[in-house]
């Protein structure tokens, strides 16, 4: 005979949940507001992007073959890095605030106090690229074109890496002055080669969305992309946020 001690009775009002069903936690309304929390994030931040870049944008659908006039776009693209800290400074409350985060004022709020920083960072990263681009370019006919070519490439993936480094540093340690941003985003592009190499792959699958489909690229590619790039930045910096504490005044 079972006693009762071994086949217990629910109490009263208690479920009977039987089986691996009643071991498994159903979601609650905490998880649901975390994934609607990034969808929102990812939305609000494609749109805000596309208005932040309105002209490159508009160029990039109207324009048949945007590479053959690289310079052009690459002018355009200056306005690009103060919208990445609206977005990163977005990314920065969501992680903060989970589903109350307002993506929209944290965007509007990056992007006016990010801006005295990112936009220099911007105009440097441009005019860089445009010089190696034309380096590239009249290289190319040389008879050491195979030894100049990677080395103009290698630059130039770095001044990307690096540029983009410094904009989720200036959201991520706003008392710090540009000068030291730079220093610690050129190392950590270095150290972090492998966290480089990924933020370019993920730069490279936006920059191909835009050129293919603008509209489409633009409207859906962006964020959650920059996301991981942002996730990976922000890993790189907590390696040496110890070294890197606010700068005196």
């Amino acid at each position: 005979m079972t006693s009762a001690a071994q086949h217990p009775t629910p109490r009263q009002g208690e479920p009977t949940r039987r089986g691996l069903a009643g071991r498994i936690p159903s979601p609650g309304f905490d998880a649901f507001g975390s994934i609607f929390g990034f969808i929102y994030t990812f939305l609000a931040g494609n749109v805000l992007m596309a208005l932040a870049n309105a002209p490159l944008v508009l160029c990039l659908a109207l324009v048949a073959d945007p590479a053959a006039a690289w310079p052009f776009f690459l002018a355009l693209s200056v306005t690009v890095a103060p919208s990445l800290a609206g977005l990163f400074a977005s990314f920065q409350a969501l992680h903060d605030d989970g589903a109350a985060a307002k993506p929209v004022a944290s965007f509007l709020r990056g992007y006016r106090r990010g801006f005295r920083r990112a936009a220099p960072l911007g105009l440097a990263a441009v005019a860089v690229l445009l010089f190696l681009g034309v380096d590239l370019a009249i290289v190319q006919s040389m008879p050491a074109a195979a030894l100049l070519v990677p080395v103009i490439v290698v630059a130039a993936a770095m001044t990307v890496s690096v540029a983009v480094m410094a904009i989720a540093g200036v959201v991520l340690l706003p008392g710090n002055a540009l000068k030291s941003l730079l220093k610690a985003s050129l190392y950590l592009s270095v150290q972090r080669w492998y966290l480089s190499l990924a933020m370019l792959v993920l730069l490279g699958i936006i920059a191909s969305a835009a050129l293919l489909q603008p509209v489409l690229g633009v409207a859906l590619a962006p964020a959650p992309l920059l996301f991981v790039a942002w996730s990976n930045a922000a890993y790189a910096y907590s390696s040496v946020l110890p070294d890197l504490g606010p700068d005196e005044k």
